[in-house]
């Protein structure tokens, strides 16, 4: 099953076309994957991707030391390095480390009350600052713009079609909670337990932004791309109303959008989030696998749901479903 396509010319330029595209992709019917791809986008999105993605490995490849300073326990590792903290079926997951950063808002402009309530939205972001990561801040926020601006491009399209009953994107767009997860692969050969390296979820965002997954290998003192040595790694989601998930793959040159559950109670489920999982399991025990998701969420005292429920509300609510132990499991 391949997901809906847009063009991301026509999306700016006649967004009220991709109405039938967008329910197709992202609505509640039977049969819908709750992603859609965006094509044709600018030129220099592949040289954001892989610049960004080609320092996740020299991230993970730091010393303890220099990890561990860049770790935030008390935002519940939601703001810099992350990895073991959460868990999987019960289990620290190894699988991967994340690096977590707002690309849009480094230090949210609000009351330290709301900072020591939420701040695993408003802490505000940390840096590396160690030889051979010079260019990291920079590249995680110029990509990470680029896929706010395509992302708030899809929301002014559902916006335009009227498939939520208040508009999604001044949630977005007036947000200083958004939040965007470098992800870091480690290698795995064939049959390792890293094969499902993240569990069945769906995500609580408005619309998650996907980058199409990099797979690199150490030579010398670089990391080269090369093809994925295993064909099942990537995304897996199951359809509306199938219990058989089925592989996305998304171009290396398009971004991929899918449906979060605040969209969904937003929409008042006329749009719909889909379960899924990452299989990770590079198949390879040199070749590491780089991704770079954003999650476009509204502020916490936005309201999304008919009764009255904030985001925040909902947020708490949501992560009761996902906490281990005090660590997210997912």
């Amino acid at each position: 099953m391949d997901p809906i396509r847009i063009s991301y010319h026509t999306l700016r330029a006649d967004p009220a076309s991709h109405k039938d595209a967008i329910k197709a992709g992202l609505g509640s019917q039977p049969g819908a994957l709750g992603v859609v791809i965006v094509e044709d986008l600018p030129s220099t999105y592949p040289a954001l991707r892989t610049r960004l993605l080609q320092l996740a490995p020299r991230l993970a490849s730091l010393p303890d030391s220099d990890k561990t300073r860049l770790e935030s326990p008390e935002t519940t590792y939601s703001f810099g390095w992350s990895h073991g903290k959460e868990r999987m079926n019960g289990q620290p997951d190894t699988a991967k480390g994340s690096y977590y950063a707002n690309p849009l808002v480094d230090a949210p402009l609000v009351s330290e009350e709301r900072k020591k309530k939420y701040p695993e939205y408003y802490a505000g972001n940390i840096w590396p600052d160690v030889e051979g990561l010079e260019g990291f801040e920079g590249a995680f926020k110029e990509l990470g713009q680029f896929v706010a601006t395509v992302g708030i491009a899809l929301a002014e399209a559902c916006d335009a079609v009227g498939l939520a009953p208040r508009p999604v994107t001044p949630l977005i767009q007036r947000s200083q909670s958004n939040k965007a997860r470098l992800l870091h692969y480690f290698p795995s050969p064939a049959g390792s337990q890293a094969d499902d390296a993240c569990g069945t979820h769906i995500d609580h965002s408005l619309l998650t932004g996907l980058c199409s997954a990099l797979y690199l290998q150490p030579r010398a003192d670089e990391f080269v791309p090369v093809p994925p040595p295993s064909a099942d790694a990537g995304l897996w989601i199951y359809p509306r109303g199938s219990r058989e998930a089925v592989k996305v793959q998304i171009p290396p040159d398009c971004l991929a959008f899918q449906t979060g559950e605040a969209l969904e109670v937003l929409s008042g489920g006329r749009l719909a989030a889909t379960p899924h999982y990452v299989s990770g399991g590079t198949g390879s025990a040199d070749v590491s696998r780089e991704t770079f998701a954003f999650f476009l969420q509204p502020d916490v005292d936005d309201v999304i749901g008919a009764d009255g429920e904030t985001f925040g509300q909902f947020t708490k609510r949501v992560l009761k479903r996902h906490y281990a132990n005090g660590t997210p499991t997912m």
